[in-house]
């Protein structure tokens, strides 16, 4: 689909086309809406807000506004060069084409770096919740049991990918529907046994900000990270039946809901509790469920906890092997891994990326505290990394689009430049301030580290290919 040629002086037939995808197109609209809608709904909202809310206080609300605002605006980006150019190594791409090979490389790269890292906690965390439910079955074991299962998955049809999406997810955005049906009821005094809190809660231990905008910063930087994963749905989009529609419907439909939905529950988590319960590692939700009288309420808090971390596992499986087939079919990854399968699912890609993901958890159950703990630093700040790529992309992409085929401009970025420009803005200010938060610096000094190394590979490649370039130019014809 893309020769490697593509740089950042991309023509106007470069831009206005849009190359046929080798890969299957089995991914249906309700596909796509779910996973835009589940992706990002895992354990780091369902355990992790516990930590945002013990240094925000309820002021943990407009933390999660500030990192959702900038989730949402980095996705309206994505999804206004997706639509235009739908793609299955999306940002990737869309870098490639904007910036040059150096960019497309380097994004789509730390991207799969990031993903194969991040699926060993994920397959780790689902383990050790299952061990806790079958004793007789060692973590390791059930950790083989997952990363088989969802290799399985994912070698076959990309619908079957899919299916497991779609359910994982419903059932992730069922829960939360119902905590907030549930929570509202506590709320104003409907529930038997409960009485209207009012602003109680929010007011009280020191207000509404009890650590002042010191606190909501710190939350913002407790928090943002559990909005990454909705990139992955313009990435699926490339093998919907129909990619422009498709990627554009999602997008649509997931900022503004998956926003509803955290912002939603931490109003009323820090509404009926005082926030001065909070423990960092232990799920608020389950500290709600158990204040209203639901019996259970860990074990159910389990079985989502455990669903959302095997549907990020599926999710980022099926990522990591889109991207490497992407940089694969741009000359930036081994050929080898562009093999298709009849029914159009690249399993060399699929299998590449869970042999890195199997090395990973080996790692992470061998050694957590050493060498894994430094492979997920040197990812822990990637994400900031590819959503600036992203923003920046788009910042030369809208322009291009707009003067070499404009038609294709179905979903555009709200009051852009400005809003682009904010977004960048928005994401320089956490990356400084995590420079300047003890817990957090690791992340960002490794992860500025590993973002160098593979800047310097795609700039050598760059150089070499330029210079073999200019050795043939100056080769004396006949000769």
């Amino acid at each position: 689909m893309h020769d490697g040629k593509t740089t950042a002086g991309a023509t106007a037939a470069d831009t206005a086309s849009v190359p046929a995808e080798p890969l299957s197109h089995g991914l249906k609209q309700r596909h796509l809406t779910m996973l835009g809608l589940g992706g990002v709904i895992g354990a780091g909202l369902f355990v992790g807000s516990g930590a945002g809310i013990a240094v925000a206080g309820p002021g943990i609300v407009v933390s999660y506004l500030i990192a959702g605002a900038i989730a949402m605006l980095v996705m309206r980006m994505l999804g206004e060069m997706s639509s235009a150019m739908p793609a299955s190594g999306s940002f990737s791409v869309h870098a490639e084409r904007a910036l040059g090979r150096w960019a497309g490389f380097s994004v789509g790269w730390l991207y799969w770096f990031l993903l194969v890292v991040v699926l060993a906690v994920e397959a780790t965390g689902a383990a050790q919740i299952a061990h806790g439910w079958v004793t007789g079955v060692p973590q390791w074991a059930w950790v083989l049991v997952f990363m088989v299962v969802f290799t399985v998955a994912n070698l076959a049809a990309v619908k079957n990918f899919g299916e497991f999406e779609f359910w994982f997810a419903t059932l992730k955005v069922g829960a939360i529907v119902l905590f907030l049906a549930l929570g509202l009821l506590a709320v104003l005094g409907v529930l038997p046994d409960t009485e209207p809190v009012g602003f109680t809660n929010l007011t009280g231990q020191g207000g509404f900000l009890p650590n002042g905008w010191d606190g909501v910063v710190s939350g913002v930087l407790a928090v943002i990270f559990a909005f990454g994963g909705l990139e992955v749905v313009t990435i699926a989009a490339a093998e919907s039946d129909d990619p422009v529609r498709a990627v554009g419907r999602a997008v649509r439909s997931a900022v503004w809901r998956i926003l509803f939905f955290y912002v939603g529950s931490m109003l009323v988590i820090v509404t009926l509790l005082p926030w001065t319960s909070m423990e960092p590692g232990h799920s608020p939700y389950v500290a709600v469920l158990d204040s209203i009288g639901v019996s259970g309420a860990g074990q159910i808090m389990n079985v989502v906890v455990f669903v959302a971390l095997l549907s990020a596992l599926n999710a980022n499986l099926y990522g990591s092997s889109r991207m490497v087939f992407s940089l694969a079919e741009r000359g930036e990854a081994p050929k080898g891994l562009l093999k298709v399968s009849g029914g159009g699912v690249p399993r060399r890609a699929v299998l590449a990326s869970v042999a890195f993901g199997f090395v990973s958890v080996l790692l992470n159950l061998k050694w957590p505290d050493s060498v894994f703990l430094y492979m997920l630093n040197a990812v822990g700040a990637v994400l900031l990394f590819v959503w600036g790529l992203i923003a920046v992309s788009q910042l030369r992409l809208r322009r291009r689009i707009e003067r070499e085929a404009p038609e294709r401009l179905t979903l555009r970025m709200w009051a852009f430049p400005w809003l682009t420009w904010a977004a960048l803005a928005a994401m320089a200010a956490v990356l400084v301030l995590m420079l300047f938060d003890d817990g957090a610096r690791p992340q960002v000094l490794w992860s500025a580290g590993a973002t160098g190394a593979v800047l310097a590979v795609a700039l050598v490649r760059e150089w070499r290919a330029r210079v073999s370039g200019e050795r043939l130019t100056d080769r004396p014809s006949g000769r």
